[in-house]
């Protein structure tokens, strides 16, 4: 983290703080149905305030594509900000121009503004220069606390860090330091468990992640392809035989490097994937023409668990199984209920995100008993793919700018 400044370089007492965070939360019948987001962003902004800034709080919600759409307006999350933070908020009816200068001119120190739907202006997604001007008019300084947004070039957080004094926000640097700490391997050995439907989607995290960790898992629909690459029968099962080839180069690289690869030994099959339909246990070279793999079976459970007891850290993306539907939820669970064992113990470093993980994290009950987990998406798959986030280079570029004169 120490390519970018953070709020301990930042003294905003007094100053205007424009600070982009993540209130792209879920609403059900025009109320927030989950506010971890918010809470989560609150850290940055309670510090801000309490140091005396004078915090706007900048964010997208849905793809309104440009447009001014009232049923994504972030009116519902002031009453649920308000309650966070402990104290009133003031709305900008707009992000830029005279309705958000308006909110802004209220503030005094330690005063909190959210202003409307950042998308609501074309401006934002296409990085539109007037756009970024726009908004850099309202503030002083810059936060960056959208970790989960720092893949996308847009105005709000690209733009902005171009042209003000450009800082990582709390969330945005746990977020940094706990992959970077996965991917790093500061504890050794290091594991990483990947699952998802198909290998086409999580190819170069694949590939990114044999060159970091020791032990590489691959479950869900994905290991299907790898286990028709080593000649298994996958009947009716979910298998992308085009890239057959692919996965075999990715179990060679493996063998090549000393990486060790665990794909299943069994598996729990049905006809029809439907809730509680007949299902049999099967080892993976047993599977029936017209039979569909949709979870691991209780070998590869003990398979994986026994891996996690010899490692220190585990980058955990996708589930094992078709998890949303019982009984296919069983291996994800259990791994995972065994990883959280691990962690309270003091003997695995776990942190997870993206996709569908947090969600199946939640459903066995164990997203309070992981070392971290992110709730980026396309931010925590691009990173552990090893590309280059654009708000994190924007970001990198500020401090080069300060610490170079």
């Amino acid at each position: 983290m120490a390519r970018f400044l953070t709020l301990d370089d930042l003294d905003p007492r007094g100053r205007r703080v424009l600070v982009r965070v993540d209130f792209n939360v879920p609403m059900q019948d025009g109320e927030v149905a989950d506010a971890t987001r918010i809470e989560r962003a609150a850290v940055t902004l309670r510090e801000l305030v309490a140091k005396g800034g004078r915090v706007i709080a900048l964010s997208h919600f849905g793809r309104p594509k440009g447009r001014r759409e009232p049923s994504m307006s972030l009116r519902p999350v002031v009453p649920v900000l308000e309650r966070v933070l402990g104290r009133p908020v003031v709305f900008g009816e707009d992000c830029v121009g005279e309705a958000a200068a308006a909110a802004v001119a209220r503030l005094g120190e330690g005063d909190v503004a959210l202003l409307e739907n950042l998308r609501f202006h074309p401006g934002e997604e296409k990085n539109d220069p007037a756009f970024a001007d726009a908004l850099a008019a309202l503030g002083e300084v810059y936060v960056n606390d959208a970790f989960s947004a720092a893949h996308r070039a847009h105005a709000s957080i690209t733009g902005l860090a171009e042209r003000l004094p450009a800082y990582a926000g709390r969330l945005l640097e746990q977020e940094v330091a706990a992959l970077e700490k996965a991917l790093g391997g500061a504890l050794r050995p290091s594991a990483a468990l990947v699952g998802g439907a198909k290998v086409s989607t999580k190819l170069a995290v694949l590939e990114n992640l044999l060159e970091r960790v020791d032990v590489l898992v691959v479950g869900g629909g994905m290991a299907n392809t790898f286990l028709a690459a080593r000649g298994v029968d996958v009947g009716r099962s979910l298998c992308e035989r085009e890239l057959v080839d692919t996965a075999r180069a990715i179990m060679d690289k493996a063998a090549r490097s000393g990486r060790e690869l665990v794909l299943p030994v069994d598996a729990v099959v049905a006809t029809e994937f439907a809730p509680n339909v007949a299902t049999r246990m099967v080892a993976v070279d047993a599977v029936g023409p017209d039979e569909m793999i949709l979870d691991v079976g209780p070998a590869t459970v003990a398979a994986i668990v026994e891996r996690l007891r010899n490692c220190r850290t585990l980058l955990w993306n996708g589930p094992l199984g078709a998890f949303e539907v019982p009984p296919f939820d069983r291996a994800t669970v259990e791994v995972a209920q065994a990883a959280a064992e691990l962690t309270e113990a003091g003997r695995l470093e776990t942190i997870a995100g993206g996709g569908d993980t947090v969600a199946a994290l939640a459903h066995a009950g164990v997203l309070e008993r992981f070392s971290y987990v992110s709730t980026a998406g396309g931010a925590f798959l691009e990173f552990i793919e090893g590309k280059p986030l654009p708000g994190l280079v924007a970001l990198e570029r500020a401090a080069t700018r300060v610490r170079t004169g």
